[in-house]
C-alpha cells in the first residue's frame, strides 16, 4: 500500500499541474516494472477534446514505449475513479492493474455510479484499488470547482 501511496503522489502532482491550467484536476501516472512511463493529467480544455482525460492521455503516452500493446503488467494510478469510458480503455488495452483516489458521483464506473470493473470480462480483468490519498484528491477537486465559481460569480 505504501508503494501505491508513492506513486498516487505523484498522480497528485500531474492533478495539480491541471489545476493550474484551469482544467479539471485530474492527474494519472503509468507504472511498468516499478517505475513510471507516463505522465498525465486533463487535457479537455486545451485540446478541445472530451475524450483527453488524465487516464486516456497517459494510456495513448504509453503507446510504443513498451513491447506490445497489451499493457498486462502496467498498473494506471489516477486521482479520480475512472468513468466508463476510461474503464473501457482499461479493458481494451489490457491494463491490468488501476489504483485511483476520489470518487466520481457523476460518472465513476467502479461503483459511484455504475460498476463496470464488477462484471466479468471474457477475457480479461483488472486488479482494482479505490480510495488511495481519496482525501487530498477529493480536497482538490473541491477547490478547484469553488474557485470556478467563486471567479463566475466576480463577472
Amino acid at each position: 500500500m505504501s508503494v501505491d501511496v508513492g506513486y498516487m503522489r505523484e498522480a497528485l502532482k500531474e492533478a495539480e499541474k491541471a489545476f493550474k491550467e484551469g482544467e479539471v484536476p485530474v492527474g494519472a501516472v503509468l507504472v511498468y516494472q516499478d517505475r513510471i512511463i507516463a505522465r498525465g493529467h486533463n487535457q479537455v480544455e486545451l485540446l478541445n477534446d472530451g475524450t483527453a482525460h488524465a487516464e486516456m492521455v497517459v494510456l495513448s503516452a504509453a503507446a510504443g514505449l513498451l513491447p506490445s500493446w497489451r499493457l498486462s503488467e502496467v498498473t494506471l494510478y489516477c486521482t479520480l475513479e475512472p468513468c466508463p469510458m476510461c474503464a473501457g480503455a482499461l479493458f481494451a488495452s489490457r491494463c491490468s492493474r488501476l489504483v485511483w483516489g476520489a470518487k466520481d458521483l457523476r460518472v465513476g464506473a467502479n461503483g459511484s455510479w455504475i460498476d463496470l470493473f464488477c462484471q466479468k470480462h471474457p477475457i480479461h480483468s483488472v486488479e482494482v484499488v479505490g480510495g488511495v490519498l481519496a482525501e487530498e484528491s477529493a480536497f482538490l477537486m473541491q477547490s478547484f470547482f469553488q474557485k470556478r465559481r467563486k471567479d463566475a460569480a466576480l463577472r
